[in-house]
């Protein structure tokens, strides 16, 4: 009997010993587990942390414009020309004189005498006293470079914004000289490129020294315009799923508030803020990162954690903020928006 209860004993004790370790065993998988979920859950935090840009708002000036390409023509010019066989008697210009309107310019031997038509430059003599000269012979070439034309496209998405007495300006590419002028025609006879459809529009210049035909122009026509208003730089707003335009402002215990703001006039790079800021406030834009989106919202709205990056100020005071080119410009809503 005593051998029997020994070996019960002994069954008993080893079965509590294995028991023991599979707890054992257990507890430290639990503990190993929770250890790496906090390791993991603190570097989930630092990796997802939000990040924020900073502007601030200012006063200015701001505007947006349509924009065009052209070139420049002549609108008056003239060659004169033999009508038949003659004896060059008498030339009484050279190029790059100055002519007005019924000066002399050339005597053939058969009598003609051949002035100028309109005030403007010679701008080509091609005989001298004496040449015999054949039928269609040009003589004398005169144009006027005071006065010159501009020609340019409009899409189709846009000639619904241009029209006849419109003001616009016009800049000489090369020489970056700017003249102010008017639409003065639209031919709304389209010719297509590809499959959109333009209409070939014109404008003068008056007082063109320095530029010449065939020089390549670009016609900017000013659309809207708000003057000494707040303005920010389109970065600094956000947009709710619903598009209502918002900024973050930080309150004072340093968590970000989102106020709803008003947006008016924007040239694609700035905006006008017609409610909700003030001169000098201070906004935050979540920064751009490559992480995926849908994991860094998960984590930021588990973390809540924030980081507030180098300061992207525009402390210039009333200056104009103009888009100097491409197409047109986007007016009100969301910067950005429109065509």
């Amino acid at each position: 009997m005593s051998d029997k209860a020994d070996r019960k004993a002994g069954t008993k004790a080893r079965k509590r010993k294995r028991v023991f370790r599979r707890i054992l065993v257990t507890l430290l998988a639990v503990l190993l587990l929770g250890g790496a979920g906090l390791y993991a859950w603190a570097k989930l935090k630092d990796e997802y942390t939000i990040t924020y840009d900073e502007y601030t708002a200012t006063t200015g000036t701001i505007s947006n414009s349509l924009s065009f390409s052209g070139s420049l023509a002549l609108r008056d010019s003239a060659s004169y020309s033999a009508a038949g066989s003659a004896t060059v008697q008498n030339v009484y210009v050279s190029a790059g004189d100055p002519v007005k309107k019924g000066q002399k310019l050339v005597r053939l031997s058969t009598g003609t005498v051949f002035t100028a038509d309109f005030d403007g430059t010679v701008n080509v003599v091609n005989v001298k006293n004496g040449d015999e000269v054949s039928k269609d012979t040009v003589l004398v070439q005169v144009a006027d470079f005071e006065h010159m034309q501009v020609s340019f496209r409009v899409d189709e998405y846009d000639i619904s914004d241009v029209q006849v007495g419109e003001d616009c300006r016009i800049t000489a590419t090369a020489t970056e000289k700017t003249f102010g002028s008017k639409v003065e025609t639209i031919n709304y006879i389209s010719q297509s490129t590809g499959n959109v459809a333009y209409y070939t529009a014109t404008a003068y210049i008056d007082g063109a020294e320095g530029v010449y035909p065939g020089m390549q122009v670009t016609v900017t026509i000013p659309q809207e315009e708000a003057a000494d208003v707040v303005v920010l730089k389109a970065d600094g707003l956000s947009f709710s799923a619903a598009n209502q335009a918002f900024v973050y402002r930080m309150d004072e215990d340093g968590a970000m508030q989102e106020v709803p703001v008003e947006v008016g006039v924007s040239n694609g790079n700035y905006v006008e803020i017609r409610s909700g800021l003030k001169d000098g406030d201070t906004v935050y834009a979540v920064a751009k990162t490559d992480s995926s989106n849908t994991l860094n919202s998960l984590f930021s709205s588990m973390f809540g954690s924030q980081q507030i990056n180098s300061r992207q100020r525009n402390n210039q005071r009333n200056n104009q903020w103009n888009n100097p080119g491409g197409g047109g410009m986007p007016s009100g809503g969301a910067p950005g928006g429109g065509r």
